[in-house]
């Protein structure tokens, strides 16, 4: 199938757990030839706080558990309903699931949904478990939309460096001979998320304003940054939870405002951290994180270079991962890499993914 065009519906449910992102194109795997329709399915308040206990709870688990069940197959429902809101037919459905744990120097990733449940429930065939194979492999599992990146960047100028803030942070960096190299550069949203939740009862920290209202810490900021992880080289990769423990301590004393103004600058200052073989002509950010006026700036500030959220390349950066995962739904069916050396360290360029037929 080298070159024939498959329409796929793709889902995403990142690490910032406010529900899932639908969207539909048609690819050959390589090009991407037509952009569809777009949804988001806001999850309930229930499953959001149950999937952020999971998140907790994953290290003890064991899959038949039953908390942990009965939370996968709500969460798959709300994907098959999530796929009803796409309002258009599909070859393929590219089914991210939600990432409840991922621990890849313990060659561990897991990511929960019900793969056939969501192939009767939409009659269409699913590409599930598109992390395991590089895991097992020796690779990091994330990020995986970098091979996504480079396709939706073709014709722009490079060096271009993409961000996305969700509740990780991570970036893709594309050199001006096709080079892809990527990592997950920190925390994204998370900290500040769970921040809000904890002081306002706000499952965010909307427009950035408490962040805002505060004063960066710099003396618990240099602990942030001095965990050991930001002494890794690139490809690495995180857990949602990786820094709990730290932040948690770092912050105990401050006011809420003064936390979250530390928290926005500990993403944004780990960001710029990140090695990089040349100084990118552009930054595009992606994620929750670009419609924070404080990430933002705290980006700009960074960077000689413009920082500008995707929709200045003409992207839609509220649906860019679940049309990455449609577009990876597709390469997985043609047997094309999903990951490379440079994105998540594995040896060479590996596919991935695994398909689920429809079973009546």
């Amino acid at each position: 199938m080298p070159n024939k065009s498959i329409r796929a519906i793709g889902l995403m449910s990142g690490t910032s757990l406010d529900g899932v992102d639908v969207a539909w194109l048609e690819t050959d795997g390589e090009r991407i030839t037509h952009f569809g329709p777009t949804a988001m399915l806001a999850y309930e308040d229930s499953l959001r706080a149950d999937l952020r206990r999971l998140l907790d709870l994953a290290p003890t688990l064991t899959p038949d558990d039953a908390f942990l069940k009965d939370v996968e197959q709500r969460l798959t429902y709300d994907h098959a309903i999530a796929i009803a809101l796409a309002g258009r037919s599909a070859d393929v459905i590219g089914f991210h699931g939600q990432t409840i744990l991922h621990a890849p120097e313990q060659h561990r990733t897991w990511q929960i949904g019900d793969a056939a449940q969501l192939a009767r429930l939409a009659r269409i065939p699913v590409v599930h478990d598109f992390r395991s194979a590089d895991v097992a492999a020796g690779g990091q599992g994330a990020p995986l939309a970098p091979v996504f990146h480079a396709a939706m960047a073709r014709d722009l100028p490079k060096p271009l460096l993409i961000v996305n803030i969700g509740g990780v942070a991570n970036i893709t960096w594309l050199g001006a001979e096709g080079e892809i190299l990527a990592c997950d550069t920190g925390p994204g949203n998370g900290p500040l998320d769970d921040l809000a939740q904890a002081h306002l009862g706000l499952p965010y920290d909307k427009d950035g304003a408490l962040a805002a209202s505060g004063t960066v810490d710099e003396a618990r900021l240099a602990t942030l940054l001095a965990h050991p992880y930001f002494a890794k080289t690139a490809p690495k990769s995180l857990d949602r939870l990786t820094f709990s423990a730290l932040i948690a301590q770092a912050t105990a004393a401050l006011p809420p405002a003064n936390a979250a103004a530390t928290l926005a600058a500990f993403c944004t200052r780990a960001i710029a951290a990140a090695p990089l073989p040349a100084s990118p002509l552009r930054v595009l950010v992606g994620g929750g994180g670009r419609k924070n006026p404080v990430l933002m700036a705290g980006l700009q500030a960074q960077f000689a270079v413009p920082v500008q959220p995707v929709e200045a390349a003409g992207w839609d950066g509220d649906a860019l991962e679940a049309q990455c995962f449609a577009y990876l739904a597709v390469r997985s069916l043609k047997g094309l890499p999903l990951s490379l050396p440079g994105t998540t360290g594995v040896a060479h360029p590996l596919t991935g993914g695994r398909l689920q037929k429809v079973i009546l």
